[in-house]
């Protein structure tokens, strides 16, 4: 059935939902989107560093071997200085790939363990309501963090209203207005976060409050790259991001044990 069939009523229905789901969906990393991505985060961000690493061990063993087990002729003719040098930088890149493999493995497991410590606690609108602007602020910011994105909380004068601006995994940016409002907000505020979005050309922006969005304004950011999160979505989703985070932290931290 078209939404030109549906009462009115049923459409506005619809559109809240549809903005509802949309909420990262236009620049999140398929890789973000569950909340078992512990391990994989873990993963993306030290797998440089595993190949760096295990390289240069692969290497360093290998000559070890090599001296170890041919004892090349030519080592034994080396000047003693040289074979002094020689010494010296084995030792030293063995130490030196000890210390960076267990600084590895540390930051490994504390980015696993600290993912329970990093998920906000849900709060009620009334506790939201209690919070500074500038403590709301974080608490947004907070949940995109959990979404895996890389956050800016500008919220200063001259700003032009941008409290976050995103970063994806993609190197896209985004920008976030965030509204502790107990009033409606009207198409007048998504007029003006559109102009926002223009001016500091970003890919989407999100409007992020604890009052509710008249039907007025969800009718005008349809089609455009605004996702509106009233106080009920937003408990929605910090519900939804605290178990998913605390279900992949437990996880991840299972496989070790």
């Amino acid at each position: 059935m078209r939404f030109i069939d549906l009462p009115m009523l049923t459409a506005r229905t619809e559109l809240r939902i549809r903005q509802r789901t949309i909420w990262l969906a236009p620049f999140t990393s398929p890789r973000l989107q569950d909340g078992r991505g512990a391990v994989r985060d873990a993963y993306t961000a030290y797998g440089r560093g595993l190949l760096i690493i295990g390289v240069l061990t692969f290497w360093l063993f290998g000559w070890l071997l090599f001296r170890w087990v041919f004892q090349p002729q030519w080592l034994s003719r080396l000047p003693g200085i040289v074979a002094e040098i020689v010494a010296l930088a084995e030792i030293a890149g063995a130490f030196t790939l000890a210390f960076l493999w267990a600084g590895l493995g540390w930051r490994y497991w504390r980015h696993l363990r600290e993912g329970v410590a990093r998920t906000h606690p849900v709060l009620t609108l009334e506790k939201l309501y209690a919070l500074s602007p500038k403590a709301f602020e974080r608490y947004v910011a907070g949940l995109f963090r959990q979404k895996g994105y890389r956050v800016v909380v500008r919220g200063r004068s001259g700003d032009l209203g941008v409290d976050l601006e995103l970063t994806g995994a993609d190197g896209r940016r985004a920008i976030v207005q965030c509204k502790r409002y107990q009033n409606t907000i009207g198409a007048e505020i998504i007029r003006e976060l559109y102009g926002t979005l223009m001016h500091e050309r970003v890919i989407w922006a999100f409007l992020v409050t604890t009052a509710d969005v008249s039907d007025a304004a969800r009718v005008w950011a349809a089609g455009k790259p605004i996702t509106l999160i009233d106080g009920t979505t937003l408990l929605e989703i910090a519900n939804s991001l605290h178990q998913k985070n605390r279900k992949g932290v437990a996880s991840a931290l299972s496989v070790g044990d």
